[in-house]
This record gives C-alpha cells, sequence and structure tokens, in this order.
C-alpha cells in the first residue's frame, strides 16, 4: 500500500548526515522555522535514532522526520518506534518498503537505472530517489522517467543545491534532497538558518521561472 507524498509548499528534504543529538533540537527547529518540511537524519550519524526521537517530539505533525540509508526491516522498526514517519534507503529492498508502509511511513528509495526505478514504482515506493543525481545529470533523469508511471514523485539526491534547482525542475523532477550544501558536521544553527533561507529563496525562484 503506497504511503503518498503529504502535499508540500516545497518538496525538500534537508538530509542532516552526522548530526549529533545534542544539536538536533536547534538544527531542526531553525529548519522548520524556515519554512522546511521534510528532515532526514541518516543512520551512519552519531547515535541516529535519539536524534529522530527529538526531531519527531519537536517537529509539527505536518513535517515529516525520519531516517536515511535505512538498510534492514529491524531499523524500520526502531524508526518507527523513534517516531518516525519518512524511510529513506539508498537501494531498493522490497522487504524493507513493505514493512515501512506496514508503518504508514513514506518511503523515498534510492534509484539509479530504469530497471529499479520502475521496481520501486511497482513496490508502492512514495517516491523515487535518483542518487547520485549528479552523475546522471538532469538530461538523465529526464529520459528514464519517460518511461515511469505517470504522477510519480521524481527526486533528486547528491550534488543538488540552490545553484541548479532550475536545471532539474526543467527535466521534470520534482524534490530535492539536500545534503552538505544545507548542512555539514560543525555547523551551528546560525549557520543552518542562513543556508536554509538561500536554499528557499532559489527555490522558489527557479519555480517561479515554470
Amino acid at each position: 500500500m503506497t504511503v503518498p507524498f503529504p502535499p508540500m509548499k516545497r518538496p525538500l528534504v534537508a538530509i542532516l548526515r552526522g548530526i549529533k543529538p545534542d544539536e538536533t533540537e536547534a538544527i531542526v527547529g531553525v529548519l522548520i522555522a524556515a519554512g522546511l518540511t521534510a528532515i532526514e537524519i541518516p543512520l551512519n550519524s552519531p547515535d541516529p535514532f535519539r536524534s529522530i526521537a527529538g526531531a519527531a517530539r519537536l517537529a509539527p505533525s505536518s513535517v515529516l522526520i525520519g531516517a536515511g540509508t535505512v538498510l534492514t526491516t529491524a531499523d524500520v522498526d526502531r524508526l518507527h518506534e523513534a517516531g518516525g514517519t519518512l524511510m529513506v534507503s539508498p537501494n531498493i529492498d522490497t522487504e524493507v518498503l513493505a514493512r515501512a508502509h506496514q508503518h504508514g511511513m513514506v518511503t523515498l528509495p534510492g534509484v539509479f537505472s530504469p530497471t529499479e526505478a520502475l521496481l520501486a514504482a511497482r513496490s508502492g515506493a512514495s517516491g523515487l530517489k535518483f542518487f547520485p543525481a549528479s552523475v546522471l545529470g538532469a538530461s538523465g533523469i529526464a529520459a528514464i522517467r519517460a518511461v515511469l508511471p505517470a504522477g510519480v514523485l521524481i527526486a533528486a539526491v547528491g550534488g543538488v543545491s540552490d545553484q541548479n534547482f532550475a536545471e532539474y525542475i526543467a527535466g521534470g523532477v520534482t524534490a530535492f534532497g539536500l545534503g552538505s550544501s544545507l548542512y555539514k558536521p560543525g555547523m551551528s544553527a546560525a549557520d543552518v538558518a542562513v543556508r536554509a533561507k538561500v536554499t528557499i529563496a532559489a527555490y522558489d525562484r527557479a519555480i517561479a521561472k515554470e
């Protein structure tokens, strides 16, 4: 059973790889205040489930909080226990997707080829995460998009930032995962707030040109 992405004014996922639990509240707080409504904490971060639980307590119900680099059904269960509602993975594992759907999670598995993209779509993924997008490029994603079911949410992750939104949007990308352009370990909440403001302004400009 597919769990669709909720309506989002800006379909941008903030990827907080490397964030520590004691930093989470401040950084997630400024991201939400800036207008971001989807936040991913990869499981190769320090004590990630503690950070996810803290973010989930802080966020309103309209904000997706979840995990990235989810590889096992046990990870999905722990994510659910922590209050997460978004499951992002680097690959397609149909058992992992099925478990996430059982928990009512929005799912965004990583794909690179038409075969992977079609498998993920058939498996009920909420959206497709083309990764690394910088290798495929906007034209590569656009070519694969031509064979995908109409209306599927297509996200670009890896090498996308406020510098190239327009290029990918023109190729049919409808969502973005933003990592180091938005957050790097060691950044303060004030640093992230500035980057979030710049990112949102760039996205709004790119959409306005469409």
